[in-house]
């Protein structure tokens, strides 16, 4: 073999060498963006899953009332104020499940609309008109048995309502709404909104603390329910200048006390009125709070 062949042997295998450490080294890199590719994708579709802390909210629409049986903001609306739905004897805050649908059950036979709060705000502030019947239906402190007793027949009547919740009892106390069952019972016609975290009569603290539980309340609802919380309750129905400030500042549009009445746009939106329900009341007293706007006053 000459010279001249062997090296041009040896630059042949060497070209080899090259091309094939060239192969080499392309397919691991194409492997690598394969994987990379692959794991950007299994993100994305955990991201449209939904795999995070905030559960998938469905969206909840304001109807539009059209008609000859409405009215405008120049009329009241009841907005109808219950505690627990159970039997306690001597407890006038727990209804028993019995008469609570019996008092759901006058509302579906005489075509009653039970508004949403998101709608009562609308009627309230743009004036957006709403059914002659309507009504609001609303229960403070997020007792256990709203799940258990309200909830059942809320949906079987198809009702729309809410419930003010102490966040300091979710899955801490017994007797009180799990995390699980506010969920559940958001995503189907009721509303999840704020009572303070630990019940707080606001009128007795400072204007700084009841900032603090006006805003951790709401900031907590809404990082477990994935929704904005605009709406509360006053524990006890008591308040001053410094809760109404409060209030704003935290950011909530319309608040609500006990003060006994139909709620309408001459009193303040974050000191509305609202209709007590109390376990001594038989149908006809219910029927006349529902009907007559001037009914504490008779």
């Amino acid at each position: 073999m000459s010279k001249k062949y062997k090296g041009f042997l040896w630059i042949f295998i060497f070209l080899v060498i090259i091309g094939v450490s060239i192969f080499y080294l392309l397919r691991q890199y194409d492997n690598q963006q394969a994987n990379n590719t692959k794991l950007i994708q299994n993100n994305e579709t955990k991201a449209n899953k939904g795999v995070s802390d905030k559960p998938k909210i469905i969206e909840k629409k304001e109807r539009e009332f059209t008609g000859v049986n409405i009215k405008y903001n120049d009329k009241s609306v009841p907005v109808l104020m219950y505690h627990s739905i159970a039997y306690e004897e001597g407890n006038e805050l727990r209804i028993p499940k019995e008469n609570f649908r019996e008092q759901m059950k006058y509302l579906k036979d005489n075509n009653y609309t039970t508004l949403t709060l998101d709608e009562l705000y609308s009627f309230f502030i743009s004036n957006k008109p709403i059914p002659e019947k309507s009504v609001v239906i609303t229960f403070d402190d997020g007792y256990k048995d709203n799940y258990e007793n309200a909830y059942p027949t809320l949906k079987e009547f198809g009702f729309n309502a809410t419930i003010f919740v102490i966040t300091g009892a979710i899955d801490n106390e017994k007797d009180y709404l799990t995390l699980n069952q506010l969920k559940e019972m958001e995503q189907n016609g009721v509303d999840i909104e704020s009572h303070t975290v630990a019940h707080e009569q606001l009128d007795k603290i400072s204007y700084e603390k009841q900032l603090d539980t006006l805003t951790r309340s709401k900031k907590y609802l809404e990082e477990v329910l994935g929704k904005e919380i605009r709406y509360i309750a006053y524990p006890f129905g008591k308040y001053n200048t410094d809760t109404v400030k409060a209030s704003k500042y935290a950011g909530y549009n319309m608040s609500f006390t006990t003060q006994g009445g139909w709620s309408n746009k001459t009193q303040d939106i974050f000191t509305l009125n609202r209709v007590y329900i109390s376990a001594n009341y038989g149908l006809s007293e219910f029927k006349r709070r529902l009907t007559n706007p001037n009914y504490n006053t008779n």
